[in-house]
């Protein structure tokens, strides 16, 4: 399918060639060009499209269970927006309503825990996690959902509004803001690490037959037969009898029914230098600003430390500037900017100037009085693409009959299935969501239970097809009221 045949909001297949992503800069060396066999096997069990953290959980889950699984991804492994983040696990707990905060907090502990257990050298580092709140309409937002914290007894202290100019100063939040938020359960993590390193262990525990990755495969479409699904890659075909998209902000490529459902949105994040002498940050950042016309910007920061270990009294100010990067990024919904964009190949300046520009304007680098600077420099900048789901909910479980209408079918249309749509928040739902999709596949009962809301269904497109994205200050804190 070429781009000119692309109806509106459809994604491309991933770009050939991608912006350079920090946390590419130390690949996989086992996993670069890796395919299990030199040849495409003609037949599978199971397809899981997608090598990210949805894919590489749900795939550990499908083999747990008795299956076996080829893994097909257009790109080198967890290239995508796994691998192209800003580095967070930072769970929504005021901003969420209480059955998908404790879906966000279960995910988190999932990822700490199986860290812990295998000593995953992901820089996994639990930091907690501070919202600075600049717009009047999300410090009301706020107020409101804080104080409905409070009716759930196993949720009220996972999140605190700090008004207090002192306390805001101490967890070095600018003078600018109005208030934040502090979230105790937010991590720092190096995703394409935590997921290579079980993506590794995968091809090491299992033979092809279990298990089967191909890496730079992209699949161009997907047709059904029968009973079996065949995917068709310029490497050849595939037939298999479930197909697992894990594709994300990719999947209305393959499957057009959701171009009006999950959008794709680029993103941008670059690596800064730290300042000399600047103390090193306490915590994860998230915040929205203004933009021109009211548009916001979602930006979110993190600085990391060597090896993701305890700051210990200001060793980490001495190690090498490279190793403790201020990861910054942002997504700009606005038209024209990242809105529909589906190419992570080039970088947006007018992105570039807020990322640049724009981190002293909402957190405190400096000690005491010291005047900020204005621009830091920058190491390392790159996109990757997100997928926005049009009602903010994940899209988990069997794809209905009413979104294969574009597709070539003859015969019956079960066996596809789907876990996408993450709207740029994947690290504490995805992992979940992968294990939840593998266990439906599986017909294993009693397992994760997703939020009722994120299931796929006819009824749930139909509602989806006449909502859009929140693009203005307003509309966020309407939805973050209402919701």
């Amino acid at each position: 399918m070429t781009g000119s045949l692309l109806q509106y909001g459809q994604a491309e297949l991933p770009t050939e060639n991608s912006t350079h992503s920090y946390w590419h800069r130390d690949p996989s060396r086992k996993l670069l060009g890796h395919r299990t066999t030199s040849d495409l096997p003609p037949k599978a069990d199971i397809v899981v499209i997608g090598s990210g953290i949805t894919g590489t959980f749900a795939a550990r889950e499908l083999i747990a269970g008795g299956r076996g699984v080829v893994m097909l991804d257009a790109r080198e492994a967890c290239w995508g927006a796994t691998g192209r983040n800003g580095g967070h696990c930072h769970p929504g707990v005021w901003n969420n309503t209480p059955e998908v905060a404790r879906f966000e907090l279960a995910t988190f502990n999932l990822i700490r825990g199986l860290v812990a257990e295998h000593d995953i050298p992901c820089s996994w580092h639990v930091a907690g996690g501070v919202h600075p709140i600049f717009p009047p309409e999300v410090l009301a937002a706020a107020r409101k959902r804080i104080s409905s914290l409070q009716q759930h007894p196993d949720l009220r202290d996972k999140a605190v509004l700090i008004q207090d100019s002192d306390e805001l100063a101490a967890r070095r939040v600018a003078p600018g803001a109005l208030a934040a938020v502090y979230q105790p359960n937010a991590a720092r993590c190096w995703a394409y690490k935590l997921v290579t390193w079980l993506l590794e262990r995968l091809l090491a525990e299992h033979d092809a037959v279990a298990f089967n990755l191909q890496t730079n495969t992209p699949v161009e479409r997907i047709q059904r037969r029968g009973s079996s699904w065949i995917l068709h890659t310029p490497r050849g075909s595939v037939c298999a009898g479930d197909v697992l998209l894990a594709s994300n902000a990719y999947t209305s490529h393959l499957l057009p029914q959701m171009a009006g459902l999950i959008l794709p949105v680029r993103g941008q994040v670059c690596a800064l230098e730290p300042l000399p002498g600047a103390p090193h940050l306490p915590h994860n950042y998230v915040w929205i600003k203004s933009e021109e016309r009211q548009y916001f910007t979602h930006q979110y920061l993190i600085q990391l430390g060597p090896q993701g270990e305890e700051d210990d009294g200001g060793e980490w100010s001495l190690s090498p500037a490279e190793d403790r990067p201020l990861v910054f990024g942002c997504d700009y919904t606005a038209p024209g900017r990242g809105e529909g964009i589906s190419r992570d190949d080039e970088v947006d300046p007018i992105l570039s100037r807020i990322l640049h520009m724009g981190l002293s304007k909402a957190v405190k680098l400096l000690p005491g009085d010291q005047p900020e600077r204005e621009e830091l420099r920058v190491a390392y900048e790159w996109t990757g693409i997100m997928g926005y789901s049009l009602d903010g909910g994940p899209w988990v479980g069997r794809v209905p009959e009413a979104l294969m209408h574009n597709l070539d079918v003859e015969g019956d249309v079960g066996g596809l299935w789907i876990s996408a749509g993450y709207t740029g928040h994947g690290m504490p739902v995805a992992a979940r969501c992968g294990v939840a999709v593998a266990e439906m596949m599986l017909g294993k009962e009693g397992g994760i239970q997703v939020p009722i809301q994120w299931i796929a269904s006819e009824e749930r497109a139909e509602r989806a097809r006449g909502l859009d994205i929140p693009r203005t200050i307003e509309e966020m804190g309407t939805m973050m009221v209402t919701e």
